[in-house]
């Protein structure tokens, strides 16, 4: 019996060897929270485009909406994650300190939700395609994979379903606008703007002056 536990363990350590290799090369078929999507909303609208294909401006305005430092930490910011600390300590909202790194890892190989379990798994995940993907690699994987609407996910497939054009032709604005609505997809609409989503967008437009990309 022990040997067959082994085994698998052995097992399941090699193909998650192999499919964080592969995913240095090419986006996941699909992940946990896409089939999450279909099975929630009966749909999973996703086009996955190269880094490239993405302008500039969705890639400052997730940087300046979601982890500012995202070219210079090692996959952590240990600023962020102590105020969330102290925050949550307090009894603030619930925030979660996460970087870009850490969001591809638990959108790509985990799952949503709030333990302690997932987020050592995410953690291990985050250190790992640091070293082994890079930057550029793990900006286009989460600008492919995170969920940005009711069963949309990655900034191409939202370009289309909120402005009806490609990635690359989104102005400054309408990237900011997709990168307001991170936090809550499923609740925020940038064509039906609440007062605070209005807010997020004006000072997201202004962050984005500030990140430079290589």
């Amino acid at each position: 019996m022990f040997k067959k536990i082994r085994k698998i363990i052995f097992i399941l350590i090699l193909a998650n060897i192999a499919f964080i290799l592969w995913g240095k090369f090419f986006n996941p078929p699909i992940t946990i929270t896409q089939i999450s999507g279909i099975l929630n909303y009966g749909k999973l609208e996703r086009d996955y485009v190269d880094y490239d294909e993405m302008n500039s401006h969705v890639k400052k305005a997730v940087i300046a909406a979601e982890d500012q430092k995202f070219f210079t930490h090692n996959g952590f910011d240990y600023q962020a994650i102590e105020k969330a600390y102290r925050d949550n300590e307090k009894g603030k909202k619930i925030k979660g300190g996460s970087t870009i790194s850490q969001q591809t890892a638990k959108n790509v190989f985990l799952w949503q939700g709030r333990s302690w379990f997932r987020k050592g798994l995410e953690t291990v995940y985050t250190f790992i395609i640091e070293l082994i993907w890079g930057k550029e690699v793990i900006l286009e994987r989460y600008l492919n994979s995170i969920e940005m609407g009711q069963g949309v996910f990655g900034v191409e497939a939202a370009s289309h379903y909120y402005f009806g054009k490609n990635a690359k032709n989104l102005t400054k604005s309408e990237a900011a606008w997709i990168a307001a609505i991170l936090p809550n997809p499923k609740k925020y609409d940038p064509n039906n703007p609440s007062s605070y989503l209005r807010k997020r967008h004006t000072w997201i437009m202004r962050q984005m002056n500030n990140v430079r990309l290589p």
